[in-house]
């Protein structure tokens, strides 16, 4: 079985995004909902709920980004 970056997707306080996406990354995206759901027994109950735990997952895993942002000064509370 093809394992998928995502996992369950975690409970949170929602907050309201607005973004405009093309026709087929809102398929694909819709897709992978489908399949996520059959993957871990969770149904999606909105694909939209994809999109935080997909960018927090590209900006985890980006090399990059973690490398220059260690060069940043880190911001007070």
């Amino acid at each position: 079985m093809t394992r998928l970056k995502l996992g369950p997707i975690a409970e949170d306080k929602p907050v309201k995004i607005i973004i405009d996406l093309p026709g087929n990354l809102h398929r694909d995206l819709v897709a992978y909902a489908e399949i996520l759901a059959k993957d871990t027994g969770q149904p999606v109950s909105d694909p939209k709920r994809l999109v935080v735990p997909m960018l927090q997952r590209f900006m985890a895993t980006d090399r990059g980004f973690a490398k220059l942002r260690r060069g940043l000064p880190t911001p007070n509370p």
